[in-house]
């Protein structure tokens, strides 16, 4: 998740670099959902790992 991420922010940084300013938003809006979701995911993975050890 957090490469596909990365993915659209390189893909927003070439379009900005281009000029095309709408497809560049698009992507890293894209970018940034997908970076929360990676988070919250990560998150509940280490609860969820730290509450098996106990």
């Amino acid at each position: 998740m957090l490469h596909y991420a990365v993915v659209f922010l390189v893909i927003a940084l070439i379009a900005a670099v281009f000029g095309f300013g709408g497809i560049a938003a698009g992507a890293a809006g894209i970018a940034k959902v997908l970076f929360v979701v990676f988070l919250i995911g990560a998150i509940v993975t280490f609860l969820m790992n730290g509450r098996s050890r106990v």
